[in-house]
């Protein structure tokens, strides 16, 4: 466990006082979802306590907080949908459920001491650089100003709700929620329930609240790869053995990286995908009854173009009475009922979105304005395309690192993987600036642009460059959210700083007048 010598002081999440306070900090970290706390962490060991982590909510956990519908669980195997650093021997099962994963981000919020360095109820609205000083002030909803040398993005892609523009939508009397703001209060017992959408979240709910509901309509747009999911559980030996011998833990989380790798080939090479394609079809001959539905259920683009989903429920589902898929597309919503394309009217008592997150940062970030150096305007330079130096650095924004950000999503293994290998990255930035005694670090252009041609040139070919449409993609249909090769060759890239691609800039004399490197005060 890590205790701060100067624990951030907690004034600020009692609520803004009458007068902002202007709290100065070496680092500023947005989020406490993975990335924010992994980049906490590894500050910590770095020797780096003077930062603050910003959360917009009133508790940690990032989308794994926000996401509790009922059946909610990750597609990636327990064990590596972890910290490297910090194992849990006894997970339950092979896909852990939400719960447990939240309960994993709190204890390891606890177990690193990182309660007293984050301030609730801070949602960041805007944050400008200071070329005279080398600093970034952030300005929060809530009133408050903090001044950073460093800020990390952490807030990540899934994290604000995307609600559909259906006409009539806001005139509906029932009960409407996005599954990411599920009302566990609400009874869906006897109710004739509508689902919007069959992407990640829609393939666990809905067949977890089927049997509840009179009736379910599950509205479509278009077909989804599902694969089987290993529900087995980590029996008790299994986690014993787990917690007596770490390196045995170890070797499975290798052999789990491994086997994940290994279902890159086919998102690289379309042909190999084809065999996926053909054991899906042939699932769902196998687990839907109706032939019409059959088709529905079929996919018509490659595999893998879009997110591939994992689920033994899902087929299964469609078969039963009070479960009806429909594909016609909505006409409009009324007070009382969803009426499709084809003009059929279909009574609601409550209307489920499970329409996903907006992931174009253009459009999330829109109403958060980043200011950078020589004008520069994040909104402007993302204005064709959200773009990145290995999704971390973006030219004319000095000392800002993202997590997971542009040209970083993966398809096929874990996230977590990813992160720890940007907050390498960017704890490697910060030590080279103050070994240079520079006051920021800012990558050059020619980099940037070099690294996302390169990125380009390796979508070429494969199936997320096969013709479908997703959300990797933005409204022009530029993939702009994919990493399109190994996670290794990735984390490889990440090891160490490539001096040459960025700009060491030193301002000089910091006026008097300005504190810089005081420890945080109420």
């Amino acid at each position: 466990m890590y205790t701060s010598p100067n624990p951030v002081d907690q004034a600020s999440n009692r609520g803004p006082a009458s007068v902002p306070a202007t709290h100065y900090v070496d680092v500023a970290i947005v989020g406490t979802g993975f990335g924010g706390l992994c980049m906490a962490i590894q500050l910590r060991r770095a020797g780096i306590d003077n930062f603050v982590i910003l959360e917009k909510a009133q508790g940690v956990g990032g989308t794994w907080r926000e996401n509790s519908y009922p059946g909610a669980a990750c597609d990636v195997q327990s064990h590596m949908y972890s910290f490297s650093f910090a194992p849990k021997h006894d997970w339950s099962q092979r896909f852990a459920p939400q719960a447990e994963i939240h309960a994993y981000i709190e204890k390891t919020t606890d177990e690193y001491g990182l309660r007293p360095f984050i301030r609730y109820g801070q949602q960041v609205v805007r944050a400008n650089f200071d070329e005279h000083t080398g600093r970034w002030t952030i300005h929060t909803a809530a009133g408050q100003v903090f001044v950073a040398r460093h800020w990390v993005l952490a807030s990540g892609p899934l994290h604000v709700p995307a609600f559909p523009a259906i006409k009539g939508l806001e005139n509906f009397k029932g009960k409407v929620m996005h599954s990411a703001q599920w009302d566990h209060d609400y009874d869906l017992a006897g109710k004739n329930v509508v689902s919007i959408g069959t992407g990640a979240s829609a393939i666990q709910y809905v067949p977890e609240i089927a049997p509840k509901v009179k009736q379910l309509h599950v509205f479509q747009r278009s077909a989804a790869w599902v694969m089987p999911r290993d529900e087995r559980k980590y029996s008790a030996l299994g986690k014993a053995i787990f917690k007596a011998f770490p390196a045995v833990q170890k070797l499975h989380r290798w052999q789990l990286y491994w086997t994940n790798e290994a279902r890159m080939l086919p998102m690289l090479n379309p042909w190999m995908a084809r065999a996926g394609e053909l054991i899906v079809k042939s699932i769902i001959r196998r687990k839907v009854k109706d032939p019409v539905i059959r088709r529905k259920l079929t996919p018509d683009y490659a595999l893998g173009c879009k997110r591939v989903l994992i689920s033994n429920k899902w087929f299964p589902t469609f078969n039963r009475p009070n479960v009806e898929l429909v594909t016609e597309g909505i006409r409009e919503i009324r007070e009382h009922s969803i009426v499709s394309a084809d003009g059929k009217e279909r009574q609601a008592d409550c209307i489920v979105l499970g329409t996903g997150f907006i992931v174009d940062p253009r459009i999330y970030m829109k109403d958060f304005e980043i200011t950078g150096r020589d004008g520069h305007v994040l909104s402007r330079d993302w204005a064709k395309v959200p773009t990145a130096y290995l999704g971390i650095n973006i030219t004319g924004f000095p000392n800002m690192h993202q997590l997971v950000g542009p040209h970083t999503g993966l398809g096929h293994n874990s996230i977590i993987f990813m992160i720890e290998a940007q907050v390498h990255y960017v704890i490697q930035c910060i030590k080279e600036q103050r070994a240079r005694g520079a006051d920021y670090v800012d990558v050059k252009p020619q980099a940037q642009q070099a690294f996302v041609a390169e990125v380009m040139k390796n979508l070429e070919g494969t199936v997320w460059t096969s013709g479908c449409k997703s959300w990797y993609q933005t409204a022009e249909g530029i993939n702009f959210a994919l990493w399109p090769k190994s996670t290794w060759a990735y984390w490889m890239q990440c090891r160490n700083v490539v001096s040459g691609d960025y700009q060491w800039v030193t301002c000089g004399q910091v006026p008097a007048s300005r504190p810089v490197e005081t420890k945080l005060a109420a």
